[in-house]
């Protein structure tokens, strides 16, 4: 059962090697560094990170509940959007992962009838489909654009194209713990950016499921798919959709023993275990399957897989 509730996180590729990448000379030698200006200051400090609340899933190693301290760094109060992946795309031909293996997971209520009709269920996971064509200008197959959504999250990226638009854009991706220190948003120990009730004052906060998993999204807060990067209200530092939306890639590689087996002080686990760590939960999320949008909750994949529900956002450190 634990496997079925993470499945419907992040479909993976399962590839028995990985893709080597070639980073083009272009993005090596980009000057397009971010913007300091542009990004939140998190001012380092002492946070209780994790949780042992039995909404959380043993297997992922929720816990347990440790103090942990930071240095500073700088976040983005978005995730990185249509408009900048193309930026970056125009600027040096980068070519994802996706679009070198010529396919990728949709979720199947997002997917026309006619794509639905070519594409390959995932075994046992009906709702994601292998869409021939997908990719992140296409992020439904053949017949669908990004025009309208230059302002929602880029979909459909790996974490290597994650981390080849970290190296153009002068950045790097979060660890866990600095994701989970800005999605607080200076709360302690609560269950999500904002509190402990999901829907404070009948007002929905993020983007989740709303229905009955997979089959019925009444879209009650607002999106069947995902939203621009700015919707709801932000959390006490300013940062927007830290819960819901998309799956945020982190730089660490994911294993259940993390809370026992990192540093308090600005922990990362870097030791290769085939998955990267994923944080946030996204519009797929919902308490009855995947209760994972909550701050303290982990998810992972392989560093070559790519959906319609994971993208990132993008830190840079204190100088």
């Amino acid at each position: 059962m634990e496997q079925a509730q993470k499945s419907c996180c992040a479909a993976s590729r399962n590839k028995a090697e990985e893709l080597a990448k070639h980073i083009t000379q272009r993005i090596e030698g980009a000057t397009n560094a971010a913007n300091s200006s542009d990004f939140v200051h998190i001012k380092g400090g002492e946070f209780l990170m994790g949780t042992e609340t039995n909404e959380g899933f043993p297997s992922d190693g929720e816990g347990p509940v440790r103090k942990v301290k930071l240095h500073d760094f700088y976040i983005s109060p978005y995730t990185v959007t249509n408009k900048d992946f193309k930026l970056f795309v125009d600027e040096t031909g980068y070519v994802t992962e996706a679009e070198q293996f010529g396919w990728s997971y949709v979720f199947h209520l997002l997917a026309s009838s006619e794509v639905k009709a070519k594409a390959h269920e995932m075994p046992g996971l009906p709702w994601w489909l292998a869409v021939q064509g997908a990719y992140w200008k296409k992020p439904e197959g053949h017949d669908s654009t990004i025009n309208d959504r230059m302002n929602h999250p880029v979909t459909h990226v790996s974490w290597h194209d994650a981390e080849a638009y970290c190296k153009w854009s002068g950045t790097r991706l979060p660890t866990e713990a600095e994701w989970e220190y800005a999605a607080r948003g200076g709360i302690v120990q609560k269950t999500y950016p904002w509190g402990d009730v999901l829907e404070p004052d009948g007002k929905h906060r993020c983007n989740i499921w709303q229905g009955t998993f997979p089959t019925i999204n009444n879209a009650g807060d607002g999106y069947i798919g995902t939203a621009p990067v700015d919707s709801y209200e932000p959390n006490g530092y300013g940062l927007y959709n830290m819960s819901g939306n998309v799956w945020e890639w982190c730089s660490d590689w994911f294993t259940p023993r993390y809370h026992r087996e990192t540093s308090t002080e600005n922990p990362a686990f870097t030791k290769p275990t085939g998955n990267r760590s994923m944080r946030g939960g996204s519009f797929l999320c919902h308490h009855s399957y995947c209760n994972r949008y909550r701050v303290a909750a982990r998810s992972s994949n392989t560093p070559d897989s790519s959906t319609s529900n994971c993208g990132f956002r993008v830190v840079k450190s204190f100088r």
